[in-house]
């Protein structure tokens, strides 16, 4: 389990102390419900019928014990005594008091968690399947290339701000208990003749109003070049998305539109 240096430790403080001080100037009428909107929606927390729902980011469904207490206690004493897991690897509390989300989130912090980019059109919490680094099936870990995904995509600025959401998520396994078909990125990772980590890149998947399975991209992909590959996919949707309809402006939507080849 990826442990934080002292530079993951500055990122997630100063974060929470920013967010503390945006929740006051809201609270304060200083700052618009619009203006307040996209501060909120990049720390994880919108705004549903009767309450905040905060989601917190569980990177590729590891958890220590510690965490899953801290997630107990923030149920206990913030919310109505439970949270929901979802199925892309978070956890939601349903029942948040406005002005306490900069105590749950500073709570978080101190156990090396967050709810950066839960939220908002930019890259999601990287996920792969449950039973990572256990199963019987798997053919390799995933679990180093998801961290490597993760700190790569976290408060990336060239892609805070996509046409819309967008989700990733790598599986080894010989039954894909990770859906990657169904992500806007799916990568699966497996042994070459030569024992080389190699990718098979799946783009454009997808569920929602819209259900797609994802075509593939690019096969036999060296897992040296797992970044700059994945960058490159996210420049062309975020030049070439629509931004003018929130319905269509997903990447599965762009892949459809040109064709896998032109889109290659």
């Amino acid at each position: 389990m990826y442990q934080y240096d002292d530079y993951d430790r500055a990122l997630v403080f100063e974060r929470v102390a920013q967010f503390r001080d945006q929740v006051e100037r809201f609270m304060a009428g200083e700052l618009s419900e619009e203006e307040f909107l996209p501060l909120r929606l990049q720390n994880g927390l919108y705004m549903q019928k009767h309450a905040y729902m905060l989601r917190v980011a569980i990177p590729y469904g590891t958890l220590g014990a510690g965490q899953m207490r801290t997630l107990a206690s923030i149920a206990r004493d913030y919310d109505r005594g439970y949270g929901h897991f979802t199925t892309r690897q978070n956890m939601q509390f349903n029942w948040i008091a406005l002005a306490q989300v900069p105590d749950i989130l500073e709570r978080l912090a101190q156990v090396e968690m967050h709810a950066i980019q839960t939220s908002g059109n930019c890259v999601r919490n990287i996920t792969t399947e449950a039973f990572a680094g256990v199963a019987a099936d798997e053919l390799i870990d995933p679990r180093p290339l998801a961290e490597i995904l993760r700190q790569w995509s976290t408060i990336n600025p060239e892609f805070l701000f996509l046409p819309r959401k967008f989700k990733i998520a790598i599986c080894s396994a010989e039954q894909d208990r990770a859906a990657i078909m169904m992500h806007d990125i799916g990568l699966y990772l497996y042994p070459g003749a030569d024992g080389q980590m190699l990718l098979r890149v799946i783009v454009g998947g997808g569920l929602g109003r819209t259900p797609i399975l994802g075509l593939q991209i690019r096969e036999g992909l060296p897992w040296q070049h797992l970044l700059s590959y994945v960058e490159a996919v996210l420049r062309v949707y975020n030049r070439h998305g629509r931004r003018d309809n929130k319905y269509k402006a997903r990447i599965k939507i762009l892949v459809k539109a040109l064709g896998i080849d032109a889109f290659a």
